[in-house]
C-alpha cells in the first residue's frame, strides 16, 4: 500500500494534466450534445415528414457505428478529402455527435412523457406550436431527463479515454506515459481508475442534487 501511494503521488501531476483534457472533452462534448439532441429530440416528435426521416437516420446511424469508428473517420480519412482536424478537434467532434444521438432519444422519451393535455393548454391560451414547445413541453421534459443526462455525462468521461488512440494527451494517455517511464503499470492504472471514480461519483452526487432541486412538485 505504501509503495502504491508512493507511485501514484510520482504520477500525479501528469494525471492531474490529462485530467484537464478529460473534462474538457467531457463538457464541451455533452454541451454541444446537448444543443444536437434538443434539436433531434423534438424534429422526431414534433417535425414534419423530411425532418422526422433525417433526423431518424441520423440517431440510427450513430447508434448503429462504433463511437472509436466514428472517431477515426473524423481523424484519420476526412485527411484524404483535404480536411484536417486537430485530435482534440476530432475527439470533440465525434464525442458530440455521439452523445447527441443518445440524447436526442432521452429528450424525445422526455416530451412523450409529458402530458398531451398540456400542449392543448398552451394552444388554448393562444401560444403557437413552438411557442408551446419552448415555454411548456422542454422545460417540463429537462426536469424528467436529468437521470439520463447523469449517465451520458459519466458514459462521456470514460469515452474520453478513446481519444488517446489518436494522440490526445487525456488522462488514460498520461498514465500510459506516466507507467512507461517507471513500469509501474499496476499501480499506476490502479490510481487512473481512482482519478476516474473519484470524478464520477462527484458528477453523480452533483446531477443527484441538481435533480433534486428542479424537481416538480407532485410530479
Amino acid at each position: 500500500m505504501t509503495h502504491f501511494i508512493e507511485v501514484f503521488f510520482q504520477a500525479f501531476p501528469l494525471l492531474m494534466d490529462g485530467l484537464k483534457f478529460t473534462l474538457e472533452l467531457a463538457i464541451i462534448s455533452i454541451i454541444f450534445g446537448l444543443g444536437i439532441g434538443m434539436l433531434i429530440g423534438i424534429f422526431r416528435v414534433y417535425g414534419g415528414k423530411f425532418s422526422y426521416t433525417l433526423s431518424t437516420a441520423y440517431v440510427e446511424l450513430i447508434r448503429g457505428t462504433p463511437l472509436l469508428v466514428q472517431l477515426f473517420i473524423l481523424y484519420f480519412s476526412l485527411p484524404q478529402i483535404g480536411i484536417h482536424l486537430s485530435p482534440f478537434v476530432a475527439s470533440v467532434i465525434s464525442f458530440s455527435l455521439n452523445s447527441g444521438a443518445y440524447q436526442a432519444e432521452y429528450i424525445r422519451g422526455a416530451i412523450q412523457s409529458v402530458e398531451k393535455g398540456q400542449m392543448k393548454a398552451a394552444f388554448s391560451i393562444g401560444m403557437t406550436k413552438w411557442q408551446s414547445i419552448r415555454l411548456v413541453i422542454m422545460p417540463q421534459a429537462l426536469r424528467k431527463v436529468i437521470p439520463s443526462w447523469t449517465n451520458e455525462f459519466v458514459y462521456l468521461i470514460k469515452y474520453t479515454s478513446l481519444a488517446y488512440l489518436v494522440g490526445v494527451p487525456e488522462l488514460t494517455a498520461q498514465g500510459e506515459f506516466a507507467a512507461s517511464r517507471n513500469f509501474e503499470f499496476m499501480n499506476v492504472f490502479s490510481g487512473v481508475a481512482l482519478v476516474y471514480l473519484f470524478v464520477i461519483l462527484i458528477v453523480t452526487w452533483l446531477f443527484s442534487n441538481l435533480e433534486k432541486k428542479v424537481k416538480i412538485p407532485g410530479v
